[in-house]
C-alpha cells in the first residue's frame, strides 16, 4: 500500500501566475489552487496516495500570526490521523523559514512534515515548482524522515527548519542551512541524509501551539550607525513584551542606548541579541546584562522562540536555557 500524503496548500510563488511564460518577477503569488498543482504532477500518485486541501492561497509576505497559529493547530490535527503518513505544505518562500521553525517548535509528531515552494511561478518556462513538489511528496513518504523534525526541500536540497534561511531574492537555489550545510539531498527522487539536527524539535518540544490566535508582541529592531532610542521608547509605551535586536557583529549595539534599554528591562521588556551578519553565534556577555544571546538563530526565528517563551515566563535564565535547546 502506498503511503498517504496530505498536501496543505498555502499559496506562494509555487501557486503563482504571470502574464507570460518569461515573466519571473512581476507575477501574482497564490493564484493557482492546490488541486491544480496536484493535477500538474501526476507522477506523485506513483509514490503516494495524495489528498489536498487549500488552507489559504496568499503571498507568504502576507502571512499573519493568526494564520500561522491556525496552520500549526491544523497540522497537529492532521498529523494525529491514522490515515495520514506524512504532510507536505506548499508555502511562499518569503516567510517559509519562519513557518517551518514555528511548526518545528509546536507540532508534536514523528510523522514527516515537509515545506516546499518555488522561486518561479507555475506559469514560467522551466518552473521549479513541479519537481520541488514531487520531491517533497517523496521525502514525506520516506519512513523515518520525521525523526529529523520539520523539513524543507527545494532544488533537491533538504534543510532543517531550525537552520534553513533564504539567501537570495530570486535565484532558484536560495535556501541553505547556512554554515552548517544541508541535512541531505534528493538523489533521483530518493532522500540521502548526511546529518541530523541535535536541537529539540516536534515530538521532543516542550511547547504546543497556543489554543488562541495570540502571541506576546515582540519587535525586531535593526541596529545601525546613528540608531536612536525612539523605537525602544515607543515599545515601552505600547506594552511590547520583547525586543529582538539584530545587532552589529556579535549582537552589538550603540552603547549610548544602554540607559534606555535598562529602563525598558525594568518595565518588563525582554531583550534578545541576534546579529545582522550572515552567520555566527551570539552568546550572552556581561557587556549587555540580562539580555538573551540568541545563539545562531536569525532575528525572525529568535522572535518566534521568544514569543513562545514569554507565554511561559520572563525569567532570563530560563529563556536563555531554551535558546540553547531549540
Amino acid at each position: 500500500m502506498l503511503p498517504a500524503i496530505y498536501i496543505i496548500g498555502c499559496g506562494g510563488t509555487i501557486a503563482g501566475r504571470a502574464a507570460s511564460q518569461s515573466e519571473l518577477i512581476g507575477y501574482q503569488a497564490g493564484e493557482v489552487s492546490i488541486d491544480d498543482l496536484i493535477q500538474s504532477v501526476p507522477e506523485m500518485t506513483s509514490y503516494a496516495s495524495i489528498r489536498g486541501e487549500q488552507f489559504c492561497n496568499i503571498d507568504s509576505s502576507s502571512m499573519t500570526e493568526e494564520l500561522l497559529l491556525q496552520l500549526a493547530r491544523h497540522v497537529q490535527d492532521i498529523a494525529g490521523r491514522d490515515d495520514v503518513d506524512g504532510i507536505v505544505i506548499t508555502h511562499g518562500t518569503d516567510t517559509m523559514d519562519e513557518t517551518a521553525y514555528f511548526l518545528n517548535l509546536t507540532v508534536h509528531t514523528h510523522k514527516p512534515v515537509v515545506l516546499v515552494g518555488a522561486m518561479r511561478p507555475a506559469t514560467a518556462i522551466s518552473a521549479d515548482g513541479p519537481m520541488n513538489l514531487l520531491e517533497a511528496v517523496r521525502l514525506a513518504a520516506t519512513p523515518g524522515a520525521g525523526e529529523y523534525g520539520v523539513l524543507q526541500v527545494m532544488n533537491s536540497t533538504i534543510c532543517s527548519a531550525r537552520f534553513v534561511e533564504k539567501t537570495d531574492t530570486t535565484h532558484v537555489h536560495t535556501f541553505t542551512d547556512g554554515q552548517l550545510g544541508a541535512l541531505g539531498f534528493m538523489q533521483d527522487g530518493v532522500p540521502v541524509f548526511y546529518q541530523k539536527p541535535l536541537r529539540r524539535h516536534t515530538y521532543d518540544s516542550c511547547w504546543t501551539c497556543p489554543a488562541e490566535d495570540y502571541l506576546p508582541p515582540v519587535w525586531i529592531l535593526y541596529c545601525h550607525i546613528g540608531m536612536t532610542a525612539e523605537l525602544i521608547e515607543t515599545a515601552m509605551e505600547r506594552g511590547i513584551r520583547g525586543i529582538v535586536l539584530a545587532g552589529m557583529g556579535h549582537g552589538n549595539m550603540p552603547k549610548y542606548l544602554l540607559p534606555v534599554i535598562k529602563e525598558a528591562q525594568l518595565k518588563g521588556i525582554v531583550f534578545a541579541r541576534t546579529t545582522r551578519a550572515a552567520g555566527g553565534i551570539v552568546s550572552p556577555v556581561p557587556l549587555w546584562p540580562q539580555m538573551i544571546g540568541a545563539d545562531n538563530l536569525s532575528p525572525q526565528k529568535a522572535r518566534l522562540l521568544l514569543q513562545l517563551a514569554l507565554q511561559e515566563t520572563s525569567d532570563i535564565e530560563q529563556i536563555q536555557h531554551w535558546f540553547g535547546e531549540y
